[in-house]
């Protein structure tokens, strides 16, 4: 089953820069009517609504706090593509003194955040045989000393991400699990991701997922890299029929 952009209403968390930004640009690009920009801070996407209006919503919200994404779900019942893109990363290895505390707040927010946004839009994506789109990670499927934390609490999402889909799968609610590598944001350039890729390259990845219907996708190079030693594992074990 495809996803075609046209015409659909759409959500991005963490809208206002980076990924989430970009993915909004494509999305409207693609023939999205309406795109509600999820943020903490409302103030922060008047450059997007100044570029295209009506088109984009803002609406404050955030993924750490469970009453917020309800409220958040009632005001945008209409959604036909749920994106969870919002994320924080620390650069912690597994033996930095603040290493537990760390680990904690990144699953607060990348695993917690998932599943409570999840839960409060479940509903409204049964209704509308929609697709929630998951940004996770290479790091998801691959860790790395420095940012092992991180790691752990991506590779977590990506769990629940699976999850999702098959609790999913007989409700008409498709899911896409986007695995991004080094990519040139914000958040990447602190983690010294330099000369990496635009964020246009993953938003344009999402794009193409959703028309093929794919469950993952690996964005850029260094993904690609990943992707062509992981597919025949996914093949057999992640998109298989597979049950316990």
């Amino acid at each position: 089953m495809t996803d075609s952009i046209q015409g659909k209403v759409a959500l991005v968390t963490g809208a206002n820069r980076g990924i989430g930004k970009a993915i909004v640009n494509s999305l409207i690009e693609n023939g999205a009517t309406k795109v509600y920009l999820a943020v903490r801070n409302p103030e922060s996407t008047k450059e997007i609504e100044a570029q295209y209006g009506d088109k984009v919503v803002t609406l404050a919200a955030d993924v750490a706090d469970t009453a917020s994404i309800q409220r958040l779900a009632t005001q945008a019942s209409d959604v036909d593509i749920l994106v969870n893109n919002a994320g924080i990363m620390h650069v912690t290895s597994p033996l930095g003194e603040n290493a537990e505390e760390s680990l904690m707040e990144q699953i607060n927010i990348n695993v917690f955040g998932l599943m409570r946004v999840a839960n409060a839009f479940a509903e409204t994506l049964e209704r509308n045989k929609g697709v929630l789109v998951q940004l996770n990670s290479i790091a998801s499927i691959k860790a790395f000393g420095d940012i092992a934390t991180y790691c752990a609490s991506k590779a977590a999402a990506y769990s629940i991400t699976q999850g999702l889909k098959d609790k999913w799968a007989d409700k008409g609610i498709r899911v896409l699990s986007v695995h991004p590598g080094p990519i040139g944001t914000e958040m990447g350039d602190s983690a010294g991701f330099e000369g990496a890729p635009d964020a246009t390259v993953v938003s344009e990845a999402i794009i193409t997922a959703l028309n093929n219907g794919d469950f993952h996708s690996f964005p850029d190079p260094v993904a690609k890299q990943l992707e062509a030693a992981y597919q025949s594992y996914s093949d057999a074990i992640i998109t298989s029929d597979l049950s316990l």
